[in-house]
């Protein structure tokens, strides 16, 4: 049977090679007109042969694949006109699988496969056959190519290369609604026979969708398909070769398909009739309760819009939707009163966001439910009868003044009574007090309104006796009405500068002022030069009534060196109610300047200097004024060490010895010091020496007594009467008004008085505060004190 198959395959492939052999390339022809002339030129040695057609040309062998015999398999045989059959001629292949998988007989030419072939692997192989001496191993016949093709059988099952797969299709889609297409492939021939001709068929997932045969396109086959009622269906397809025909081999796939959400239900309230509550001391805003319409659609198909459509309560409450729980949330709008009413209705309507108009005959797609809403009572703090308050007071009222009255009363059943107070935090200075009971608010000082002008108080009303911290805070604005109480003054307080050459007539500068208090409509400032520069004929002023005024020049040739600064007074008016007015002065500075009145210098000290002096020059001046000034101070810190004593005796007094002290006086608390300038004079003993600083009211007559006599030199009788006269006399202290001291003492006010101590430092002290020490001390501020320069002026 092999070798039948064999034969015809021989003569399979020497049929193919005649009809290769008429068309072959001319190139080839004449390579085989030279193979034959050889030929025929060896057969002239011998005898003359006949020529006869070759064998030696084909194009393709065919083997079956898959074959599982014992023994190989013939290709086919290849044989050459040369070949006598002598054995002379060698057979000799090459190319892809040569000597492995296929191997020729050299002698026979017979082609055999070794090897089981798969057309999958490789559907064809390219051989190369050549005839050659076997003694020499020279060609006999130029070598000739040629292909064997595996044969095709029906080995391979169809495959699924991307199975498992997942779909999609939108619920309540019409029957033949596509889902998605599944495609097999098949490694086989597709050319040769049906080994790889499919045909699809569903096996699971029946009667919901079904397969076109041909295309493997899957369809719904059920209309209205219910996403609620179930969501997956798992769908086997098997797709089968041989065009479906029984022993055709076939492979499976899983399709999982998920019906996809519309908006095909509405939403649902689970209950007709919802009752919620709320106390009456709710603020706006507050939660109330909640409902929710339930809808089984996903995503943006269950989003549920809720609106308040009717009853007594609509503008009392407000409903809105939770993003997240998509439930109901109805709020308090306005606040409600348990005394004023206690229920209120709501009805609620629900619907979808987003409307599907396919299922619109379906039916409405909202739904609506009643709310009850009862009010319950609660202690409520008091109301005041307006949110917040303003009044208005007098600038610089007087204390006690009424600002005005704030009033709140208990809502509750029991109206209980109230109790007012201010928020000390504010009212930190305590302008305002008010009547606890009454609520009437006055001030308890005057008031300023450049100070202040706005005072914003809080005001807390309590019940008497009621629950802790059920208390009412309203704001109250104070406004100071303004008092016209300030004078005018100007608005910045500049020198004006002017030339030495200024002609006369110039605008130098335009004034103006401001006020501190408010400016009523219409109203300006008025200027005037003040009544004392009245008649001064250097500058004059022109009222522009605009609230500003002009200073003008009256004359020519001002010179620095004889006056550089000029005071103007100039009196502003408010013209308000009451009118207010002040003096200001002006001060005008005389300059330097250029032809182009271009301002050089405003000071006197380059005048003083003499012109062209060097800075090294100046230094050398200022260098011996110090030095100067340093002399005469050593010279005067020496003279005043030699001084002699301030009080200097006649030589011929025999009493010089007792008056010389070299420690200080006890100051006003020595009651043992006397004047030692009367022990001098007895003379003026026997009389009455009235004080010096004051002058007394009554005089007092001497006492009658022993005395000295005038020329006597009993000091001792002397002191005892004068000692006497000071402890009897109640008009005056001890008289020690012309007492010599050293030092005051530890009881005085004034300090020490002592020169000896400034003998050295006469320049740098300051004695000017003697002038407000009194009378007593009048002479010393004379002596040492400065002049003062009022007087110079004077």
């Amino acid at each position: 049977m092999r070798e039948g198959l064999g034969l015809q395959v021989f003569l399979v492939c020497l049929g193919m090679a005649v009809c290769s052999h008429a068309s072959m390339p001319q190139n080839h022809a004449h390579q085989r007109g030279l193979s034959l002339h050889r030929h025929k030129e060896r057969g002239k040695e011998g005898q003359v042969l006949h020529r006869s057609k070759r064998g030696w040309v084909w194009n393709q062998f065919f083997v079956i694949e898959e074959y599982t015999g014992p023994d190989p398999v013939l290709v086919g045989r290849l044989h050459s006109d040369v070949d006598t059959g002598d054995g002379n001629i060698k057979y000799i292949l090459s190319g892809e699988g040569a000597g492995t998988i296929f191997v020729i007989d050299d002698k026979t030419g017979n082609i055999h496969a070794t090897k089981t072939l798969d057309r999958e692997e490789q559907a064809q192989y390219t051989l190369t056959a050549q005839a050659v001496a076997r003694d020499t191993n020279k060609p006999l016949e130029p070598p000739s190519e040629f292909i064997v093709k595996v044969q095709d059988i029906n080995d391979n099952p169809p495959e699924f290369l991307h199975g498992p797969y997942y779909a999609s299709v939108p619920e309540m889609s019409n029957v033949g609604t596509s889902v998605m297409q599944v495609t097999a492939t098949d490694a086989d021939d597709p050319t040769y026979g049906n080994s790889a001709r499919l045909v699809y068929s569903i096996l699971q997932g029946q009667p919901y969708f079904s397969v076109e045969p041909q295309t493997g396109i899957i369809r719904t086959a059920l209309p209205n398909m219910d996403r609620e009622a179930r969501q997956e269906y798992d769908v086997v397809i098997q797709a089968k070769d041989m065009g479906g025909h029984m022993g055709g081999l076939s492979g499976t796939t899983e399709v999982k398909i998920t019906l996809t959400d519309v908006n095909d239900n509405p939403p649902k309230f689970p209950q007709s009739v919802y009752t919620m509550s709320v106390s009456e001391d709710k603020v706006p805003g507050e939660e109330v309760g909640r409902l929710k319409a339930k809808d089984p659609d996903l995503g943006e198909n269950g989003l549920v819009l809720y609106r308040l459509i009717e009853g007594d309560g609509m503008n009392m409450f407000e409903i809105s939707v939770d993003s997240e729980t998509q439930e109901a949330v109805i709020k308090l709008k306005k606040p409600v009163d348990f005394e004023a009413k206690r229920t209120y209705t709501l009805r609620v309507e629900a619907s979808n966001k987003f409307e599907d108009p396919r299922f619109n005959a379906w039916g409405p797609y909202k739904d609506t439910a009643t709310v009850k809403i009862m009010v319950e009572d609660a202690d409520e703090p008091p109301a005041f009868t307006s949110p917040n308050y303003t009044f208005e007071v007098e600038e610089n009222a007087p204390n006690g003044t009424v600002v005005g009255r704030v009033h709140a009363r208990d809502t509750d059943v029991a109206n209980s009574p109230i109790r007012y107070m201010i928020l000390s935090y504010t009212d930190v200075d305590q302008f305002f007090t008010i009547d606890s009971e009454k609520g009437i608010i006055k001030t308890t000082r005057p008031l300023d309104r450049e100070t202040q002008s706005w005072h914003n108080i809080s005001v807390s009303a309590a019940e008497i006796g009621g629950s802790l911290g059920q208390h009412a805070k309203v704001r109250v604005n104070i406004k100071v009405k303004d008092l016209n109480d300030n004078a005018p003054e100007f608005a910045a307080q500049n020198d004006v500068l002017v030339c030495e050459n200024v002609a006369p007539g110039k605008l130098i500068e335009t004034v103006s002022a401001v006020d501190k208090d408010e400016m009523a409509h219409r109203q300006h400032f008025r200027f005037s030069i003040a009544p004392e520069a009245a008649n001064n004929h250097n500058f004059t002023l022109k009222d522009n009534r605009d609230s500003t005024a002009s200073i003008f020049v009256t004359r020519k040739g001002f010179s620095r060196m004889t006056q550089d600064i000029y005071f103007l007074p100039i009196e502003i008016n408010d013209n308000g109610v009451p009118p207010m007015s002040s003096t200001n002065t002006l001060t005008i500075r005389v300059c330097s300047c250029d032809s182009r009145d271009t301002i050089l210098s405003c000071n006197v000290e380059p005048f003083i200097l003499p012109a062209g002096l060097s800075t090294g020059a100046l230094i050398a001046i200022l260098a011996c004024i110090v030095i100067l000034l340093a002399i005469v101070v050593l010279f005067v810190a020496l003279r005043r060490q030699k001084k002699e004593p301030l009080i200097v005796f006649e030589e011929e007094d025999i009493r010089e010895n007792i008056i010389t002290y070299d420690d200080e006086g006890g100051g006003e608390e020595d009651t043992e010091a006397f004047d030692i300038a009367t022990l001098q004079n007895p003379d003026g003993a026997n009389g009455f020496l009235p004080r010096k600083d004051i002058k007394p009211e009554l005089q007092y007559p001497t006492r009658p007594g022993t005395r000295p006599a005038a020329n006597s030199v009993d000091v001792d009788d002397f002191i005892k009467t004068r000692i006497s006269d000071a402890d009897n006399d109640p008009t005056a202290p001890p008289y020690d008004s012309i007492q010599i001291y050293g030092y005051e003492g530890r009881g005085s006010v004034a300090g020490s008085l002592s020169s000896l101590e400034t003998v050295t430092t006469d320049s740098d002290l300051d004695y000017d505060y003697l002038q407000s020490w009194g009378p007593r001390f009048k002479k010393l501020a004379d002596l040492y004190g400065t002049k003062d320069p009022a007087d110079d002026n004077s």
